[in-house]
């Protein structure tokens, strides 16, 4: 940590319990002037004047969502540049009495209405022109028309004077907030009146938290922020809340107010976890790879195959108390079934906290992260190429336990390794990493199985070894802008009612009218396969079951083939069907070997139940909430918006398929605000 941001922020504030995502508040028995301004001491002020970053200055063309959201706006500028607010003028359709125009005004403008009184309160008015007009634009939007930004008086950021607005901006943040819980370990964190900041280990050195330091030592459990970081994290926060309501973060800091761990989603990243959790990746690329920003990353796949972004955060400390709370927070924001299989890197701190907060999942470890080690595990032995090639073909090509075993020990007796360490840990985690032990694990295509697959980190582009906390969260909402944009693409992609056909087979006109384009053309080239399989044999049967060899021509090294067999079962009365290669737990769709004993059995349509419902073009309109969560406050606020978030999703996509709907999604959504209004109207 930098000396410099230790000297700039300071800690003798006093700390206070409150709930999540809440700001920290006064007490409602303060008291304010009506009109005037009262002076109010803040530990805070000067520890942040130095690095706090200027909020966006009013500009005409600057539009809102409604008159609230411009107020808000308007209102934290003027905090932050050491001035109050009042609505000056308004300006109203007589027949609605709705607001179409408003002026916002410095609370110094104008002057008070002179009093009889024996002693009249002095002028704190000064005439002020600083101001901002806004006007309703399209019957729905707030834009502002007029901006004055000079005053006729002092101000300055650095005066201890609180507001009456201020105060009307900290009240509404308050009473925006559920009805407090029960008091527990995760829905607690500790809020100071300052951002939260890492103050350093009372001035000693900055030390690498992933130096393998004393456990007990603090240096060593927090996050280690650069000048600037601190207030570049906080800011984020305060942007994402303003503009995301389902923002959700949590800050972990010690007893001294340093920042250990950070775990934030967004709205979009909360709807998507009730579609797309049943297997997901936690990606720890940075901390395996020592960057300067410890990310760690919470990864699914959606109805086109596309990484999503489920949550991410930093950690200070690559501990197992780290990853818990990391994960549990997690767990707590989707508020929904855990998922059904984990895919982490191999390490024994992921391995003991998963076992801790997911204990029902399948924790797996992704085998690319593990292969991509060899050539540094094990470049340095002699013969390296050729046990290089020997263990490819072990890990990628073995279709059954045996193979795989006799083939691991051959690599080991033939080139002398059995002292190396890291082949024998590999060995001893063998069954959460060797695609054989894996077969009846379901992976939805998350990591690749095949040798000439690669895969990339969700951030790969965003992010690399010295990107700092600042530059991280600047970039955060480009990456998922594009992210999102690619999502939006490929769903515009999929509309068609039917792809394109490169053969004759029923199976794929069948699935061309279901799965999303990626997923059908990935399905596509397993049919086309279909015609490098031959000699497709029943070799057994065992009262319905039967028990089928297809051959395969499949590509080795340069341009060589060989045959490979690969054995077939298939039940007759329910039409089940598994192949030995499990492409459908690996992939969620047929293998070329399956289809052709299908085919060979006369059966033109594939089993529904190898269909599955999230490649579906429809699927978000078809399964817009997962009914299986347990344990959910259904009169939570949190709640209501998570349910109508997932449920506009499928009338957003409906409306986007033709400029007809369009109109009539535009339409409806209108006739709905505009009933809202009369709710409120009638309320009042």
């Amino acid at each position: 940590m930098g000396t410099g941001l230790n000297r700039e922020i300071e800690f003798d504030v006093k700390m206070e319990e409150v709930c999540l995502n809440s700001e920290p508040v006064f007490d409602e028995g303060d008291e304010y002037e009506a009109d005037g301004d009262c002076s109010m001491e803040r530990d805070d002020q000067a520890g942040e004047s130095h690095t706090k970053k200027e909020p966006p200055q009013p500009t005409v063309g600057l539009e809102f969502d409604s008159f609230d959201e411009a107020y808000d706006f308007y209102n934290v500028y003027a905090k932050e540049q050491g001035f109050g607010i009042r609505v000056g003028n308004s300006w109203f359709r007589s027949k609605r009495k709705e607001r179409y125009r408003a002026k916002l005004s410095c609370s110094s403008a104008g002057f008070k209405k002179k009093s009889e009184a024996n002693n009249p309160r002095p002028e704190t008015r000064t005439g002020c022109p600083a101001m901002i007009v806004i006007r309703l634009v399209e019957s729905k939007r707030w834009r502002i028309v007029e901006v004055e930004l000079e005053h006729n008086h002092p101000v300055s950021p650095q005066e201890k004077r609180f507001y009456k607005s201020h105060k009307k901006m900290i009240l509404a943040a308050r009473k925006s907030q559920p009805l407090p819980q029960p008091v527990t370990e995760i829905h607690t964190i500790k809020l100071y009146r300052t951002a939260v900041v890492d103050a350093g280990c009372n001035g000693c050195a900055t030390v690498d938290a992933r130096e393998g330091l004393n456990p007990r030592d603090h240096c060593s459990k927090h996050l280690q922020l650069k000048e600037g970081d601190a207030h570049a994290v906080y800011n984020f926060f305060c942007r994402m809340k303003l503009t995301n309501p389902n923002f959700f973060y949590l800050m972990d800091l010690d007893d001294d107010g340093r920042l250990r761990n950070v775990f934030w989603a967004d709205a979009w990243s909360r709807a998507a976890c009730g579609f797309f959790c049943d297997t997901i990746a936690i990606d720890s690329t940075c901390l395996v790879n020592k960057y300067e920003t410890p990310l760690i990353s919470f990864v699914g796949v959606n109805h086109h195959g596309q990484h999503v972004l489920l949550g991410c955060g930093f950690i200070g400390h690559e501990s197992v108390e780290s990853f818990v709370w990391i994960f549990r927070s997690w767990l707590n924001c989707m508020q929904g079934p855990p998922p059904q299989v984990i895919i982490t890197d191999q390490c024994k701190t992921l391995k003991s906290a998963v076992s801790e907060v997911f204990p029902k999942a399948r924790h797996c470890y992704c085998m690319w992260y593990i292969m991509q080690r060899v050539p540094e595990k094990l470049g340095g032995l002699k013969g390296y190429e050729t046990i290089k090639g020997l263990l490819n073909k072990a890990v990628y090509n073995s279709l059954k336990i045996a193979e795989f075993e006799m083939a691991w020990a051959d690599i080991i007796k033939q080139h002398g390794l059995e002292g190396n360490k890291w082949l024998q840990m590999l060995y001893e985690d063998r069954q959460r990493w060797v695609p054989v032990y894996l077969k009846d694990t379901f992976f939805a295509g998350m990591i690749p199985v095949q040798e000439k697959e690669s895969l990339s980190a969700f951030f790969d582009g965003y992010v690399h070894k010295h990107t700092s906390f600042k530059e991280f969260v600047d970039k955060y909402d480009l990456a998922l802008h594009r992210k999102h944009l690619k999502e939006a693409m490929a769903d515009l992609g999929s509309r068609n009612p039917c792809f394109e056909l490169k053969t004759r087979c029923n199976f794929e006109l069948q699935l061309s009218k279901v799965y999303t384009k990626e997923i059908f053309e990935r399905f596509q080239s397993e049919v086309e396969g279909m015609y490098s399989c031959f000699n497709t044999r029943q070799v057994s049967a065992n009262g319905p079951i039967m028990t089928y060899i297809v051959k395969e021509r499949v590509e080795v090294e340069g341009n060589e083939k060989e045959v490979r067999n690969y054995e077939v079962l298939y039940e007759t009365s329910q039409v089940d069907i598994r192949c030995i290669c499990s492409l459908f737990n690996y992939k969620g769709y047929l293998c070329r070997h399956a289809l052709n004993v299908l085919n060979y059995n006369g059966v033109e349509e594939i089993p529904s139940r190898y269909i599955l419902p999230r490649w579906s073009k429809d699927f978000k309109c078809r399964y817009p909430l997962d009914h299986s969560f347990d344990n959910i406050d259904i009169y939570n606020p949190i709640y209501w918006y998570n349910n109508l978030y997932k449920r506009a999703i499928p009338i957003v996509e409906e409306g986007a398929r033709s400029e007809d709907h369009y109109r009539v999604a535009l339409h409806e959504l209108e006739e709905l605000l505009n009933r809202f209004n009369i709710v409120e109207d009638n309320l009042m």
